[in-house]
């Protein structure tokens, strides 16, 4: 049994979630949805809740859910959860609806940022909203978390505030606000919470729930893992490491004479050698008794002597790790010194092991006002038995009856686009190793992988089959953050713990790392054959420099589980953007497309790859970005749905945008600038490369082709990247997300005197005499026979 122990079974220092003592509530039993009324709460004997979770997502009971999984979670302890979804913030009465909760208030922005809900990359306003009914947008704040937060406050000054979700996990600190373009303080301070919850937070809510139920004052919490709050000085007996600065020189070492014997040595440091002194001693002792004596002492093993000049090297006393705290640069340092600001995010993405991480503690304000962010070391990973309690929690799987049309149901005009999207889909995994800089998984889920197991992951595919309304046969996917990772991670504990790597798998797989993807290829399998089950597809992302890894997996996936298209995300060409990424260059991708149409043709089967981009993304040139586009046509891609890079609050790509510095690497004064793509302008131009085919890119392209001398580029053979035609345009951009575009009126074409025109060169609209046409009579129309 010499085979490494599955990441999904090493053992846990934490309390486990089903060890806990059941409040007296749990007598009221289980709800079939979380009251939202309190008409829901006496229907179901209630006088009051215990809490009340706000969200800024519609109520849709559903392990996708935050609001379901922690109000789930809660009610599993015994403790009454009512729901406020989507509150109209204009004034605190709609906090007031259920009553003045006994423990606490749960304050939630929803699953999403509100401002990446809310505005494009572009930062234009979205006309849609996935997570309420309807589709309809503005039914949620900006910065949704700090106004719940504030008219929670106002509505009950006295109950705690406990705050979570994404919004609050990536804004822990002081963080870059693209919206604002500057630095905002940790949404600690903005909020006036009392304690933040960051990452998968079942652990750190029901230790919580707990001990304020036992009348423990909220101020007083201050010891569980994955939380933040503000307190106004380092409590006794913690190790404070300053790490406010850079540049900063370290211990400085004697330099060592190689000419200096031992003894010559010791005296140059003030010191004398031990061992010469009692070779000295016993050298006297054996003149005193005799040649004899001398010659027999004389013969002695060889014995090594420790250098006195190396005394201390190495040996410096660490402070142990559970008792010490990081003093991040403050806020006021930060907001005026990006050196700093690349720092702070250097380390905080460093403290990110729950195995190794220290507290981190940032002030904010001087003087009077100073107060301390500190944020204590991530939540310890569940287990792969509490992660099956999590799932297997009685979950009603639709929204709230609330938002159901005339018919009862959910698929007409209050459909939830984003229940809709998951609805037949099964979350197998949580976490993500990849260490994507542009991506925030890793500093909201971690990367260690928490999966579930085969048995909970068929029984709620059996769930799906049997009780959920509208299934044909079809799980529109078994995955998460990452459809491959599930069950894979380091071969031992203890490295996991040692391990401070933003990534496994950058720049190469770690040797380390537990590649196996047989338990999944098994969980497929299974799936498959169960009675009832049509098609199983996968629609998570893509690892796919670490699927090639297991060619058997890839034969799985490609002949059983594509259908007929499969996206995955090289995200750029050039070696420049992805080294600032963190992903593998394309030869990964090429290796996989092999692999992929290989199978495909062993199926009898006609499957192809849709490749995912970035565009403007720090470190890009636009010399990366006219290589790509040329990768794009060589290879016959016309890329539809174009991502611009978004700065997301806290994720490293985001702190080189700000920085123009590259915290992947040590941080200096002098250490390695990014190139930043910032200004509209430039940022059209990176989309427009990826839309080279767009003829309203045309222009500008050719543009920037000339500035660039690059005009060998623009011609009308197969080899040009753009011709030199301009056909009649709009200048209109119609996205995948046909809300968001906007049409621009056509302009009239006045003709040049002496040109020809052409439909290239701008021939006027066909006159076919449909506006002279009579209009249609009121009447019915009758059909001729």
């Amino acid at each position: 049994m010499n085979a490494p122990v599955d990441v999904s079974f090493f053992a846990r220092a934490a309390k486990p979630l089903t060890s806990y003592r059941k409040y007296w509530a749990a007598r009221f039993g289980t709800a079939k949805f979380l009251p939202t009324s309190r008409a829901e709460m006496e229907a179901l004997g209630w006088d009051s809740c215990d809490i009340v979770v706000v969200t800024g997502d519609a109520y849709v009971d559903h392990p996708s859910f935050g609001m379901a999984v922690i109000g789930r979670m809660l009610e599993a302890q015994g403790f009454r959860v009512g729901i406020i979804a989507q509150p109209d913030w204009q004034s605190a009465d709609p906090f007031k609806v259920l009553g003045k909760p006994n423990l606490f208030f749960g304050v939630t922005a929803g699953n999403m940022d509100s401002m990446i809900n809310r505005y494009t990359a572009d930062r234009k306003i979205r006309s849609d909203d996935a997570y309420t009914p309807g589709d309809i947008a503005g039914k949620r704040p900006d910065r949704a978390a700090i106004v719940y937060s504030q008219r929670c406050k106002e509505a009950w000054s006295d109950v705690p505030i406990v705050l979570g979700g994404i919004e609050g996990s990536l804004r822990r600190i002081a963080h870059y606000d693209y919206w604002q373009d500057k630095v905002r303080r940790s949404i600690v301070v903005d909020s006036k919470c009392d304690l933040l919850l960051y990452g998968n937070a079942e652990r750190a809510i029901v230790e919580i729930a707990h001990r304020l139920a036992a009348r423990e004052p909220v101020h007083q919490i201050t010891d569980v893992r994955g939380t933040a709050f503000v307190r106004r000085e380092t409590p006794e007996g913690w190790f404070e490491i300053d790490s406010t600065t850079v540049d900063e020189p370290g211990r400085v070492e004697a330099h060592i004479n190689p000419y200096l014997m031992v003894s010559e040595q010791a005296k140059a440091n003030g010191a004398s050698c031990a061992r010469e002194e009692e070779a000295q001693a016993v050298a006297e002792a054996a003149e005193a008794a005799g040649s004899a004596s001398i010659a027999n002492a004389a013969i002695k093993p060889i014995q090594f002597v420790a250098n006195p000049a190396l005394q201390g090297k190495g040996k410096v006393k660490v402070p142990p790790r559970d008792r010490s705290v990081i003093r991040l640069p403050s806020f006021e340092q930060v907001r005026a010194d990006a050196v700093l600001y690349a720092h702070a995010n250097r380390v905080l993405h460093l403290e990110t092991n729950p195995g190794n991480a220290r507290a981190l503690v940032q002030a904010h304000g001087e003087g009077t006002t100073a107060r301390d962010v500190w944020i204590n070391p991530p939540p310890i990973p569940l287990t792969t038995a509490e992660m099956d309690h999590v799932f297997d929690l009685p979950y009603a799987r639709s929204p709230h009856p609330s938002y159901a049309d005339a018919q009862g149901s959910h698929d007409g005009a209050t459909k939830i686009p984003a229940w809709e999207m998951i609805r037949f889909s099964v979350n197998i995994m949580r976490g993500c190793f990849g260490g994507c800089t542009f991506c925030s998984i890793t500093e909201h889920e971690g990367r260690i992988i928490q999966s579930r197991s085969e048995d909970s992951i068929i029984k709620e595919v059996e769930a799906i089959r049997d009780s959920v309304k509208g299934f044909t046969g079809t799980i529109s996917d078994l995955g998460g953050p990452t459809a491959n990772m599930y069950r894979i991670g380091c071969k031992s504990p203890e490295i996991e713990a040692a391990c401070r790597k933003p990534s496994c798998v950058y720049p190469g797989i770690c040797q380390n790392l537990n590649t196996n993807h047989d338990p999944l290829i098994k969980i497929y399998r299974r799936a498959r054959a169960l009675k009832g089950i049509k098609k199983i597809l996968i629609g998570s992302g893509l690892r796919y420099d670490l699927a090639v890894q297991s060619p058997e997996y890839v034969k799985e996936l490609v002949q059983h589980h594509v259908g007929g298209y499969l996206k995955i995300a090289p995200e750029h060409t050039e070696q420049g953007p992805l080294s600032k990424m963190m992903k593998p260059g394309i030869g990964s991708y090429d290796k996989f497309k092999q692999m992929f149409e290989k199978y495909s043709a062993e199926a009898g089967k006609k499957q192809y790859l849709i490749p995912y981009f970035i565009a403007a993304h720090p470190g890009t040139s636009d010399e990366d970005m006219m290589n790509l586009a040329l990768w794009l046509k060589r290879n016959g891609f016309r890329a539809d749905q174009v991502q611009t890079f978004y700065p997301s609050p806290m994720a490293t790509a985001t702190a080189m945008y700000h920085t123009n510095k590259n915290p992947l690497r040590k941080i200096t004064r002098d250490s390695e600038t990014v190139d930043i793509v910032r200004g509209d302008k430039r940022r059209r131009l990176h989309k427009a490369f990826l839309r080279y085919h767009d003829a309203n890119n045309w222009p500008l392209l050719r543009e920037a082709l000339k500035a660039m001398g690059r005009a060998d580029l623009i011609g009308n053979g197969k080899h040009h990247l753009i011709p030199t035609w301009q056909p009649l345009t709009d200048g209109s951009y119609e996205s995948a997300r046909r809300k968001n575009s906007t049409p621009v009126a056509l302009k009239t074409v006045t003709p040049v005197k002496g040109r020809i025109l052409t439909q290239h060169t701008g021939l006027p609209p066909r006159e076919t005499g449909a506006a002279r046409a009579k209009p249609a009579p009121a009447g019915p129309i009758r059909k001729g026979r």
